[in-house]
């Protein structure tokens, strides 16, 4: 009995374009990578006319082009833009395996379709009217082979391997097409070009000279790959709707219409023991989306907060003088995240934010928008002001610095309590009342034996500012005695755009108790954060 073949879809630079799809500022002819640990992931066609490609560093990537467009890679956000691509395959063949965001496999269905290269350009249609415009299909008698059939292809095109055809369609292809690195660069010493060569090496041989995964690549090589479609089971329709017929024309009737549809969301989740953290609420007037917005939850949602959204959304986006401007004839409920109910279940001892609270600031967010409303968070950094990030109440915080890499000159703990927005303008000097300064050595002119807050003119080229006289930063205007000092630690930072840039942190103990972390630099000392 035959094997079934196999069909693949392949969608270029998939990182890329999906960071476009979410980024409408970004244009077609940017050019843009996509960098996950300072390295390239992704490039577009127009980054790499200008010499960059993957694996290349950041740096190095800037340097050939300077008009660069820079996006963090998001596996999340990669995978949940190919959702679309996957589903209109689906439609076409059920059965689809998704083998990483921008790759696919399924059955081929040849005769259905009239032939596979009919089958291909049927699925490149769907794909192009899903907005999908480059896509590229490979169909074989395996998966490897089809994937490599696949990147032959022209957009839109698709490449067919005729049964039995695989040796002889892989055997002119460089070792390289092998997804790693390490034994593509071993075949090259050994003097093994294309995977022709090192298929006419003896199984035997392959298997005692490169062990059992060899063996697996040598198979690839040979057109044997054995690998079976582990095809996915389509995710259910979890999205609710109502329709208002007649149309609605006040904010208030549309939120009492819509309480059994959340409560018809909310209840079709918790049978599959899920629970909603973000959602995606859209409202149609005349047969077109009016209002659309996603709403995230510190939590998750229960019914009555989706009522609440819901009047909040249509008051703040479609409010006119006198109620709505259009009658609304339709609200969507869309879960844009969902998670296992049991990773949000109530703690033993309670805890977790009062409810009262979140929905006060989900208001807020509602009138002033999602972005009005932050929190802290703590991510990685040298000075105690670039640890510091704000994060949109209720999303997970994304493109922070990881806290956990090395961060050379950074201070050692404890961490002080309260750190200046604009560090405070300072004037240390010693027991003659002369300045304290910092050679570019590290060297001390003198211990410190007393500060004061100082009020100079801002130097250009910094970002200082005069406190003003209500600020209660505890620094005060007199003099106060120094008991304790420790440092210098002179810091150098960004080197490469300014090389006379460079700062020397102090920690200063007053004989009141309070501690201060101060720098000194070539344009005087700054206080920056204050233990408490």
């Amino acid at each position: 009995m035959s094997r079934r073949r196999v069909l693949v879809v392949w969608c270029p630079d998939w990182p890329v374009v999906a960071a476009m799809a979410e980024d409408a500022t970004i244009e077609d002819t940017t050019p843009v990578v996509v960098l996950a640990a300072n390295a390239v992931v992704a490039c577009n066609e127009a980054a790499r006319a200008e010499g960059v490609r993957r694996g290349m560093r950041r740096r190095d990537a800037q340097s050939r082009c300077p008009e660069l467009r820079l996006v963090d890679h998001h596996p999340d956000r990669d995978a949940r833009v190919f959702e679309p691509v996957l589903v209109a395959v689906e439609e076409l063949r059920p059965g689809v395996a998704p083998l990483r965001p921008g790759l696919l496999a399924v059955h081929a269905p040849g005769r259905f379709y009239g032939g596979e290269e009919s089958a291909g350009a049927l699925i490149a249609e769907r794909l192009v009217g899903a907005g999908v415009w480059d896509c590229r299909i490979g169909v074989a008698d395996d998966l490897f082979t089809a994937e490599q059939a696949a990147r032959r292809a022209g957009p839109q095109e698709t490449v067919v391997v005729e049964a039995g055809g695989a040796a002889a369609f892989l055997r002119d292809l460089p070792v390289g097409v092998i997804d790693d690195d390490e034994v593509a660069g071993l075949l090259r010493r050994l003097g093994l070009r294309t995977l022709g060569d090192f298929a006419q090496l003896g199984g035997d041989d392959v298997q005692a000279r490169f062990g059992g995964y060899g063996a697996k690549v040598h198979r690839l090589a040979r057109g044997e790959d054995a690998a079976r479609l582990g095809a996915r089971t389509p995710p259910p329709d979890l999205e609710c709707q109502i329709r208002f017929e007649p149309p609605l024309d006040t904010v208030e009737a549309v939120s009492f219409s819509v309480r059994q549809t959340a409560d018809r969301f909310v209840a079709q989740l918790a049978a599959r023991g899920l629970v909603c953290t973000e959602v995606l609420v859209e409202a149609e007037c005349d047969h077109e989306v009016a209002s659309s917005r996603v709403w995230a939850h510190s939590r998750w949602f229960s019914a009555a907060d989706l009522v609440d959204r819901v009047h909040w959304q249509l008051r703040g986006q479609l409010r006119g003088t006198s109620g709505v401007t259009r009658p609304v004839e339709l609200v969507r409920f869309v879960p844009d995240t969902v998670e296992p109910a049991g990773a949000h279940a109530a703690a033993l001892w309670g805890g977790g934010t009062d409810e009262r609270v979140e929905r006060v600031v989900a208001r807020v967010q509602g009138m002033l928008g999602p972005h009005a409303v932050t929190v802290p968070a703590v991510q990685g950094g040298r000075a105690p002001a670039d640890r510091q990030a704000l994060v949109t109440w209720g999303e997970r915080p994304v493109g922070l610095r990881p806290v956990e890499l090395p961060w050379p000159g950074s201070l050692p703990p404890p961490a002080p309590v309260r750190i200046f927005a604009e560090p405070r303008p300072v004037v240390v000097v010693d027991d003659r009342g002369q300045l304290v300064w910092v050679s570019e050595r590290g060297v001390v002119s003198a211990p410190p034996a007393r500060f004061r807050r100082a009020s100079p003119p801002a130097p250009a080229g910094r970002s200082r500012r005069r406190p003003a006289a209500g600020d209660q930063d505890g620094l005060g205007d007199d003099w106060r005695p120094i008991s304790a000092w420790s440092g210098p630690w002179p810091v150098e930072e960004l080197w490469w755009e300014n090389p006379a840039s460079w700062v020397a942190r102090f920690q200063i103990v007053t004989v009141d108790g309070h501690a201060w972390l101060m720098t000194c630099a070539d344009d005087g000392w700054w206080v920056e954060a204050g233990y408490d």
